[in-house]
């Protein structure tokens, strides 16, 4: 189960996180490839789902190819201000996640060593 007593849900979304900034990279890194179909994950519906089970079947099962804004003439569907854009917010909140994370390490840390 990804929630737990000591993180919370938050464990559960820097993973979900973490696999979507590897998707948005691949989307950035493909950008210029024949046929490549951008992605992107549901983040929202990826953590409820990672509530109740593995957070690999959550990301799986939340993950849609993005609908292009202007298609390609090669078939490519990746955007690339979007994805750039949609990559710097997760980093972003990736951050936040992984800060509030350390914060909670550190607490308990100090709470065994008796400070």
């Amino acid at each position: 189960m990804a929630d737990n007593s000591l993180f919370g849900i938050h464990g559960a979304a820097l993973e979900v996180r973490g696999q979507r900034m590897g998707i948005l990279a691949s989307n950035i890194a493909n950008s210029s490839t024949p046929g490549f179909k951008a992605k992107d994950i549901d983040f929202q519906k990826a953590l409820r789902s990672a509530q109740g089970g593995s957070i690999d079947g959550a990301v799986t099962g939340a993950t849609m190819y993005r609908v292009p804004l202007q298609p390609s003439l090669d078939g490519n569907t990746v955007d690339l201000s979007t994805e750039q854009t949609a990559f710097a917010e997760n980093a972003v909140q990736y951050q936040t996640t992984l800060a509030f994370l350390n914060g909670r390490i550190n607490e308990v840390t100090r709470a065994l060593r008796g400070e």
